[in-house]
């Protein structure tokens, strides 16, 4: 008995849309990572991209519990002595509501070219409508 490789070339992609909406942001990301992943197909393999494309919409709508919105930064570095920008949840919400999706999700995915790779499939948009219609999505239950 030996055990199924997936090749690259033999993988069926479909795609998803989520609607981000009053959803909880851990719980809404490992889903979507899971699903980028490809963790929930049975021919899941691990070196080959065999996870699906999910688009995002609400973004700006997601849920965090506590305080976090005031209290939990969101820290980037330019490299540069004193480069340390620091900003709250709440103020990217402000900016850039897709980037903090994009943020949770980065973080479950592998740090590698394949991650990269897989975060190119992830779409993310802060409000009802996305260009996708052509791709048929099914709805993606979190």
């Amino acid at each position: 008995m030996t055990t199924y490789m997936a090749k690259p070339n033999e993988v069926e992609k479909k795609w998803y849309i989520v609607d981000a909406k009053d959803k909880t942001l851990g719980r809404l990301s490992s889903k979507i990572a899971t699903v980028l992943r490809g963790k929930h197909k049975p021919e899941y393999t691990p070196h080959v991209d065999t996870g699906d494309f999910v688009i995002v919409v609400n973004a700006e709508k997601v849920a965090l519990s506590g305080k976090k919105w005031d209290e939990k930064m969101y820290y980037k570095h330019s490299q540069y002595p004193g480069g340390l920008k620091e900003m709250t949840y709440g103020e990217l919400k402000k900016k850039k509501p897709e980037e903090i999706i994009r943020h949770a999700v980065d973080g479950m995915i592998p740090n590698n070219k394949l991650g990269k790779k897989m975060m190119k499939k992830l779409k993310i948009y802060a409000g009802s409508k996305h260009p996708h219609q052509a791709q048929q999505p099914e709805e993606l239950e979190v």
